[in-house]
């Protein structure tokens, strides 16, 4: 839940319900709600974005603090509370019980009031209510549809996945997020191309649960299964017949009425498919194991992410290679410690092994977090997909940034020994073993990063150059949009690409790849800075595309910028976490307008060979085919296809919604389908609309859109 600037006249009860007091702040309004329950819901709705004490995050602005209380002192309670109902979460109003606004207010205005006192207490999970920090249970309903014979034995049939299957799949399957290990997102299907593309129309839609999007559906055998929120279902893929559909349903801790609680919104990449199993991360942070024939239940493991206060979640989808099933960890706002990726086992769910993505004192690396202890290191969050070479057996993850940048920023006293303050493993691609979690190497794309500027997005394998030049290389961008190709076996730094959006870089370094950072973007306490682009990036996390052929990189790609910034606080707020940086969008300098891109890297020349721009931002991944085509949605609601070697638009639909997914293409019934997930309810795709003011109100129904070229 983010509040925009929010505060207002109140009565509050503050221990419990009915017993007003009155509010520091006068206006002759009032609202009678209980400051304890409105904490449990803050913990629960709002803490991820806006911080544990209230003192906001990139995401979301302080809750607490003279321009909150200016902002709003004097005006009527009922102005407030009409704007949390209407806007808050967003995208996701309705998922907070309209009971719970007055609670939550009176908690909101008690932290003003009481001020340092009160806020000290909530240091993070430890100091939510008892009904917040109460474990939820969880069951699951799986309902099976009256399906034709045929189809019943195909799913009856299914085979196992392998990992020969996933290393090479099936033409006409999309087996993971980005379809390959090597997460190019390509199809090697040709059906539909640059001549017949027009003819492009609606084949079948499918209505899902509300979630908050980022979806990625996958087809193996004719059979699509698509998650959303906490349900998976499996359709036939040529017709869009529902088959069979998984539920899960959390209990609240409270001890109210068993149900699915829908303001735990996930926004997952993608689920995984191996063996007979699905993997499904869950909007309360666990990682179930369905068979993918029936839907049934086969295991259910809770990840230290989406507890009450934890600060943690499961944003990426999992990576399923050598019998494990591999996840990271995302957010780590106000989580000492910071985030991780683990394996589990994907016969049984026990963990295999667990990798913390900060650095800890005493480790390799651990000596490059400015002295500090472990308590007072956060975030290096997980927030994509990771990718995997079968040959060199290693597993590819991209790691975000950290949130309290006092952290790296602050000298230490005393702190002896300190060899560096580049935050290790923050910014960096790291290659993991499968089996076992040894760390093989790793390559900071961007030390120190105190800006939200993450290279934490998809880790594209390829092999660049031919015959005995050839060489194996990860590609990854990060916000800056700066992209760079390291060795996939060593991590040695092979070249970096600036698509020129930035003005964080002085320089890089064309052999090493070092970074000197602009000195005038040096933080300033108190100091605004233009930072360019903004900390949701020139790119996030819709994913590139990449014709191997061609080795052509499709990149979809936004100006932004914003004013940066830093805002030092006093050793004790440090070490309880939670974001110290702020930003105010802003246009570029000179724009003309058009915010959005679409460019061709040729990876071999290292040249952009064409580009697309218009005025609305890119609200999806990239999905390019062997038809010649890329496919590509943006925040005014429209798919196109592309000419790849030209860029031209060759096709366009307008959808239900904007699509803040990623398509994929698929083959059932000798026809081949594009298939893409409309609905705006993610936090980038929100930012994205605030951009371009002309856009009418979002929409946020969740549905499956097919498309196919007519039946002869």
């Amino acid at each position: 839940m983010i509040l925009r600037n929010t505060l207002l006249t109140v009565f509050i009860a503050a221990a419990a319900p009915h017993a007003a007091a009155q509010s520091l702040f006068s206006g002759g309004s009032a609202v009678r709600g209980n400051a304890n329950t409105g904490q449990a819901t803050y913990v629960q709705s709002c803490l991820a974005c806006h911080g544990p004490r209230l003192e906001g995050s990139p995401f979301a602005p302080a809750l607490v603090g003279s321009s909150f209380q200016d902002h709003w002192r004097g005006k009527p309670a009922a102005e407030l509370l009409a704007q949390m109902r209407k806007t808050m979460p967003p995208k996701g109003t309705g998922t907070v019980r309209p009971e719970a606004f007055p609670d939550l207010l009176a908690f909101l205005v008690k932290a003003n009031e009481e001020g340092s006192g009160f806020l000290a207490k909530l240091t993070g999970p430890a100091a939510s209510s008892a009904t917040a920090t109460a474990a939820n249970t969880a069951t699951a309903i799986v309902r099976t549809a009256p399906m034709p014979a045929a189809v019943a034995q195909r799913l009856k049939g299914l085979a196992a996945v392998t990992d020969a299957m996933l290393a090479s799949p099936a033409e006409g399957d999309w087996l993971m997020w980005r379809r390959t290990f090597d997460s190019a997102g390509f199809s090697p299907l040709k059906q539909i191309d640059r001549r017949n593309v027009q003819r492009l129309g609606k084949a079948w839609s499918l209505v899902l649960d509300q979630s908050g999007n980022e979806i990625t559906p996958l087809v193996h055998g004719g059979i699509l299964f698509v998650h959303s929120g906490a349900s998976l279902t499996a359709v036939d893929a040529a017709s869009g017949t529902p088959l069979w559909k998984y539920e899960r349903e959390i209990a609240r801790a409270s001890g109210a009425a068993r149900q699915f609680d829908p303001s735990r919104r996930a926004r997952v990449k993608s689920i995984a498919i191996y063996g007979h199993a699905l993997y499904m991360p869950t909007p309360d942070g666990h990682l179930v194991a369905l068979d993918a024939r029936t839907g049934k239940l086969l295991w259910d493991r809770a990840i230290n992410a989406g507890a009450a206060g934890s600060g943690l979640q499961l944003s990426s989808g999992p990576l399923a290679a050598r019998g494990v099933v591999m996840i990271g960890v995302s957010l780590g706002l106000a989580s000492a410690g910071g985030c991780f990726i683990v394996a589990l086992d994907a016969l049984t769910g026990a963990e295999r092994w667990r990798f913390q993505t900060v650095a800890r004192p005493g480790t390799p690396g651990g000596d490059s977090w400015n002295g500090a202890p472990i308590e007072e290191r956060y975030g290096a969050g997980v927030w994509t997909t990771g990718s995997y070479d079968p040959t060199l057996n290693l597993a590819y993850f991209g790691v975000g940034n950290t949130y309290t940048t006092a952290t790296l920023l602050q000298p230490r006293p005393g702190a002896g020994g300190v060899t560096s303050n580049d935050g290790l493993f923050t910014d960096a691609t790291l290659a993991l073993r499968p089996e076992t979690g040894e760390l093989v190497w790793h390559h900071q794309h961007h030390r120190r990063d105190v800006w939200d500027q993450d290279w934490a997005f998809e880790q594209t394998v390829v092999t660049l150059g031919n015959g005995p030049a050839a060489r194996r290389a990860v590609v990854t961008g990060g916000k800056t949009a700066v992209f760079e190709a390291v060795d996939a076996a060593t991590g040695k730094f092979l070249f970096a690409h600036d698509t020129g959006l930035s003005n964080l870089y002085a320089s890089i370094d064309p052999a090493t790849g070092a970074k000197i950072n602009n000195p005038q973007l040096e933080p300033v306490p108190g100091k605004a800075l233009l930072l360019c682009p903004s900390n949701l990036g020139a790119r996030n996390w819709p994913a590139t595309s990449l014709n191997p052929a061609t080795r052509m990189l499709f990149v979809p790609l936004q100006e932004s910028c914003t004013d940066f910034t830093w805002q030092p606080r006093g050793a004790k707020e440090t070490a309880s976490g939670g974001s110290d940086i702020r930003f105010t969008p802003r246009m570029r300098p000179g724009s003309d307008g058009k915010l959005g891109r679409l460019i061709a890297l040729d990876l071999d020349s290292g040249r952009v060979a064409w580009m697309h721009r218009q005025r609305m931002p890119v609200a999806s991944s990239l999905l390019a085919t062997a038809g010649g085509v890329v496919f590509m949605a943006d925040v005014d609601r429209h798919f196109g296809a592309y000419d790849q070697d030209i860029g031209a638009l060759l096709w366009s639909t307008r959808l239900p919604a904007a699509a803040e997914s990623s398509p994929i293409a698929f083959a059932a019934g000798n026809r081949q389908f594009i298939a893409v997930v409309s609905g705006e309810a993610s936090h980038l795709g929100n930012y994205n609309r605030g951009l371009v003011p002309e856009l009418g109100e979002p929409v946020t129904e969740i549905s499956l859109q097919v498309f196919a070229l007519p039946e002869r």
